[in-house]
């Protein structure tokens, strides 16, 4: 499984578009990740204007399996949420790298971040 490389990627298996200060990133978790949580059926996604930490936890994925911390790759604001994605769990499991993007955010700095071909390596792809 090879990982889109135009994404950064972390090592709680988040995605985001981009970790340039100042401009607003798409947060998503991996396919790698959706596929080892299983079914989605509940996201708890952090709120419009919340303010974020990387590396700490913002939010919950919760499968018929487990339930996952969902952790910041940036520290930042929260500009938008996808309100598709909790009204459609499923659908982080079907295109976790398209439309069930989870979350927006201001980037202020990052975190430790990976690229395609270090996150590859990471999970063993």
């Amino acid at each position: 499984m090879s990982n889109p490389t135009n994404l950064q990627y972390t090592e709680e298996h988040e995605w985001l578009t981009t970790a340039e200060s100042g401009a607003v990133a798409t947060v998503g978790i991996t396919k790698h990740a959706a596929d080892a949580l299983g079914d989605i059926v509940y996201v708890q996604l952090p709120e419009v204007g919340d303010e974020i930490t990387a590396g700490e936890s913002c939010g919950e994925l919760e499968s018929t399996k487990s339930v996952s911390d969902l952790f910041s790759p940036v520290t930042g604001t929260v500009t938008e949420i996808n309100q598709a994605v909790i009204d459609d769990p499923a659908s982080v499991n079907s295109d976790p790298f398209g439309d069930a993007w989870l979350f927006k955010v201001e980037v202020a700095e990052t975190g430790k971040l990976l690229t395609a071909a270090e996150y590859d390596a990471f999970i063993g792809a």
